[in-house]
């Protein structure tokens, strides 16, 4: 009988030394895991740090720079003029704390409509009954932006749907201003608060619910001290999302807003309209800065430890 040798190439053609460096280079990897990770990542970090962080530091470089009033061409002439006229104007200020204001409050009616729906999901509904439910929430995600919001523009019309439902008992729609836009960016970013809830939810054993059941421990006890402990990190996750997506959301706000004014159709107007780079940039370095901050406080909490 003939043995092949263990020495032999592993491959066709292959050489016994490109055959040796490809099995020790296989063997570091295997036995360094860190660097097998930094590897695998380097890649998408890299194109992370390109398009990413290099367009933030354009764009905070753009701030300091100034349009001429006549051609409208940007002039390379460094000054804090724009930041400055952002910092200490009374209307960026109104307008700053009504963007953080919608954005609190999106994040608000999305975590209170998640949580039930997270609980049903992941404690209470069965295995098939689950799968469906999220194909259902992950659904609106495969359709388009524009139409969920010009969907929801028909909602909040006069003789609207919300008009058709609350008109008999004497109530009438928002309508096209703070509160439809408030109502309207809660239900685009709800799909995105209520996943990491339901994950966060999954890894709560049952057998904890269980027993404090049995203890004698009432369901408004048990989520508090139990539930609540557990789910914190997910909770996070998801008020991230809805947080900073609507900081930064312009084009529902266009279409549902009516008038009301937010950081992001600010920085719209001044890029689109008023034809004015350098000073659309000074306003976007404002809710960059609020969501550093956001996650500053959120850090201090050690959640983001736990995700």
């Amino acid at each position: 009988m003939t043995t092949v040798s263990s020495s032999a190439p592993e491959r066709v053609g292959e050489s016994p030394l490109r055959a040796s460096l490809a099995r020790r280079g296989s063997v570091f990897l295997y036995r360094h895991a860190k660097v097998r990770l930094a590897l695998l990542l380097s890649a998408p970090l890299f194109w992370l740090g390109l398009v990413y962080i290099a367009a933030l530091v354009a764009l905070l470089i753009t701030a300091f720079w100034t349009v001429d009033s006549f051609t409208g061409e940007i002039l390379l002439d460094w000054n804090v003029n724009n930041i400055t006229k952002v910092v200490g104007d009374a209307l960026y200020h109104a307008v700053t704390l009504r963007t953080v204001g919608a954005a609190l409050l999106v994040t608000a009616i999305d975590i209170v409509i998640a949580l039930p729906i997270a609980f049903f999901m992941a404690k209470v509904a069965s295995r098939t009954a689950r799968r469906a439910l999220v194909i259902a929430i992950l659904m609106p995600l495969w359709a388009s932006y524009l139409v969920k919001a010009y969907a929801w523009r028909s909602i909040l019309a006069q003789d609207g749907i919300i008009d058709w439902i609350v008109g008999p008992l004497g109530g009438s729609s928002p309508g096209y201003g703070f509160d439809g836009a408030v109502l309207t960016l809660a239900y685009l970013w709800l799909p995105f608060v209520i996943l990491p809830i339901y994950t966060a939810l999954e890894r709560v054993p049952d057998s904890l619910l269980d027993a404090s059941s049995d203890l004698g421990a009432k369901t408004g006890s048990t989520f508090r001290h139990i539930v609540l402990p557990l789910i914190f990190p997910g909770i996070v996750a998801g008020s991230i999302f809805s947080f900073s997506l609507t900081l930064g959301d312009y084009i529902a706000v266009k279409i549902v807003g009516g008038a009301t004014q937010m950081l992001g159709t600010l920085v719209y107007s001044n890029v689109g309209v008023a034809n004015n780079l350098p000073l659309a940039a000074a306003i976007s370095l404002i809710p960059l800065a609020i969501i550093f901050i956001y996650l500053g406080v959120v850090r201090r909490t050690g959640a983001l430890n736990s995700l």
